[in-house]
């Protein structure tokens, strides 16, 4: 199979291509896996993360981590899937299913906790092997690359709505537009009918792009929103959204961070916090971690049934880097998607292949 592989962390300003697109041997699913043909796989402000690395994956890695791909193998005892269902694999790869968060449906908070794309090979490649338990199946209303941004950046997007604890009516901010923010937006509209979203972006393009979305107000990180917003939800790599977030929070209100890492560029923006103008009046922050299956399934549920369909700008596979560096460049419209497979890719497999090593040939050696 093709595969991009990253072997060296790196600063995508100083080197703009990070990946190689190489041949590897083909995964094999392992027992309670299955083999999917990858149709799609988004490209996440996380991968930049990994390259970069402030949540550095074992090397070498295949990244990508919102895969949307057919069944096309079953390992031993796999079941849960026919061969050719469509399904989803998401960040959370696995958990060990036994420890207190994980039997309290809070996966993403267990210590063995397996990133897709960062622990186990992910799905910039042809083929990629994935427990059954941790695919999802994909509603039809959805096609291939619109679906891959749902299995991350919406579902953490969802995720952090349900922590901001929003009562309808009142204001949600929103800092940075992204692939989440803006399935943030979605979301929030039918869940929240009645509650004004306000969106911080520093990109004029960016900001019309929230206002065509039904954003009720849209203006730069340090600019003040019309009222202030019960709870915002920051997608940002950066610490000063987070400093100007506080600064027009509500009394009472709460600060969601969705994200893995801030940048270190810009730490001296977090050393102009001050307790009066950006804490005081009992304001929270609350960080989201990871997923759990749950938030997978739900979203993709309430998704469909509400229509929610993200915008999405699609790359051909061998642009993965090209891909990356408009992420960190700010050159984003919604969601980017590598299209993976077409027609005419890998024949399913017939029958229920030996448990063999998920990845075949080739594994992380980090």
């Amino acid at each position: 199979m093709k595969a991009q592989i990253l072997s060296q962390l790196a600063t995508l300003h100083d080197n703009p291509a990070p990946l190689r697109l190489v041949d590897l041997p083909d995964p094999t699913p392992g027992p309670g896996e299955v083999l999917l043909r990858v149709l799609a796989c988004g490209v996440c402000h996380t991968e930049l993360d990994e390259i970069e690395g402030r949540t550095p994956p074992a090397l070498p890695m295949i990244l990508g981590h919102q895969v949307v791909g057919q069944v096309i193998g079953l390992g031993a005892g796999a079941g849960r899937f026919p061969l050719g269902q469509r399904v989803g694999v998401a960040w959370i790869f696995s958990a060990c299913g036994h420890c207190p968060a994980c039997l309290a449906g809070d996966e993403n908070l267990c210590p063995d906790f397996r990133a897709t794309g960062r622990d186990a090979p992910g799905g910039y490649a042809e083929l990629m092997a994935v427990p059954e338990a941790f695919a999802y199946p994909i509603p039809d209303i959805f096609s291939d690359v619109e679906a891959a941004p749902l299995l991350c950046a919406g579902a953490v997007g969802y995720r952090s709505l349900r922590l901001a604890n929003l009562a309808d009516g009142r204001p949600l901010g929103l800092t940075g537009f992204g692939g989440s923010g803006h399935q943030v937006l979605l979301l929030a509209r039918q869940l929240y009918p009645r509650s004004p979203v306000y969106v911080f972006a520093r990109s004029p393009e960016t900001r019309a792009f929230a206002l065509e979305l039904g954003a009720a107000w849209a203006g730069d990180t340090g600019d003040t929103p019309p009222q202030p917003p019960a709870a915002i939800i920051d997608t940002t790599p950066a610490w000063k959204p987070v400093v100007e977030a506080l600064r027009v929070l509500a009394p009472g209100g709460r600060l969601v961070i969705n994200a893995i890492g801030k940048e270190e560029g810009d730490k001296a923006e977090l050393l102009r916090l001050d307790y009066p103008r950006h804490l005081w009046l009992e304001k929270e922050i609350k960080s989201v971690a990871n997923v759990a299956r749950r938030d997978v399934a739900e979203f993709l549920a309430l998704a469909a049934q509400t229509a929610i369909k993200p915008e999405v700008e699609v790359y051909p596979f061998a642009a993965a880097n090209r891909a990356l560096f408009e992420l960190k460049t700010q050159r984003v419209r919604g969601a980017k998607v590598l299209r993976i497979s077409h027609e005419g890719g890998p024949g399913p497999v017939v029958g229920n292949p030996p448990a063999e090593a998920r990845t075949g040939g080739w594994k992380p050696t980090g």
